[in-house]
């Protein structure tokens, strides 16, 4: 019968440190978010630093006619595209506000998802990033998917 008490117990403790662990990490992710966030809106050209070497960038351009589609790149060309757009960005005062902040567990990490409204518009967009943590401690982006409706980007997209 002592067996069983002290296996329920380890049991017991076990689970609720895993949730605990799994609390922190989830805070953990938002934080990581919200230091994004911020960065993004200040120009910080460490944001790059923030993605994974081969993460999987998704631009999803909404047409006039309310249609979607997805315009997937690689890391390098996203990085000079980002590069070319904080430049503008910080002369015209761009900045995004994210609301609806919500973090779920996925295989490898935390998605978080949320939607995104450039400054000056009325309308919000779609936004999700799929966020993991290294063996160092340190988190990165390996996919992100924004919804724009830029319809430049439809340059870049695959027929």
């Amino acid at each position: 019968m002592k067996k069983i008490f002290y296996l329920l117990l380890c049991v017991l403790v076990f689970s609720l440190l895993s949730n605990i662990v799994l609390a922190d990490e989830k805070q953990d992710a938002i934080k990581f978010f919200k230091k994004y966030v911020s960065s993004a809106n200040n120009y910080d050209p460490e944001i790059i630093k923030m993605y994974s070497p081969n993460a999987k960038i998704i631009r999803q351009v909404i047409k006039p006619d309310g249609s979607l589609v997805d315009i997937e790149t690689d890391i390098d060309t996203y990085i000079k595209q980002l590069k070319i757009g904080q430049k503008t960005a910080k002369i015209r005062k761009y900045k995004n506000s994210y609301t609806n902040i919500t973090s779920e567990k996925v295989e490898n990490g935390y998605k978080i998802s949320s939607l995104r409204q450039p400054s000056g518009e009325k309308y919000k967009l779609k936004t999700y990033m799929i966020l993991e943590k290294q063996p160092d401690g340190k988190w990165l982006i390996v996919e992100e998917l924004m919804q724009t409706k830029v319809q430049t980007f439809l340059k870049y997209a695959k027929t």
